[in-house]
């Protein structure tokens, strides 16, 4: 193996260690990071909320209408793995939706918002 590359503890019970995923790269003690870059995340776009009585949503059929918390033209909230990162505006790219970023939360309101 090269030296980039993780080398897994010999013993499966014993604990990864820091050293362990330190880049020969780079500075002395900086993480790294490039052993995680193909890890999926979970990403959802939040268009609204609402909270329904049981009674209204057993009268849902189609063409109902669920109204949600936030005014039109308000930006979406984007989720990674269920915590605020950014916000953006709805945009369509071919037949398909997307979300132009328009804002990236800060670390100290992710913890608060998220």
């Amino acid at each position: 193996m090269n030296d980039d590359s993780f080398d897994p503890p010999t013993n499966p019970g014993m604990p990864l260690s820091a050293a362990s995923i330190r880049s020969t790269d780079g500075p002395p003690g900086a993480p790294r990071l490039d052993m995680f870059l193909d890890v999926a995340l979970d990403v959802r776009v939040e268009l609204g909320r609402a909270r329904v009585p049981i009674q209204r949503l057993l009268e849902v059929q189609e063409g109902s209408v669920l109204e949600l918390d936030k005014a039109a033209g308000e930006l979406l909230d984007v989720m990674v793995n269920g915590r605020l990162v950014a916000r953006g505006e709805a945009v369509v790219v071919g037949d398909r939706f997307a979300v132009r970023i328009i804002e990236v939360v800060n670390v100290d309101r992710r913890a608060t918002d998220g």
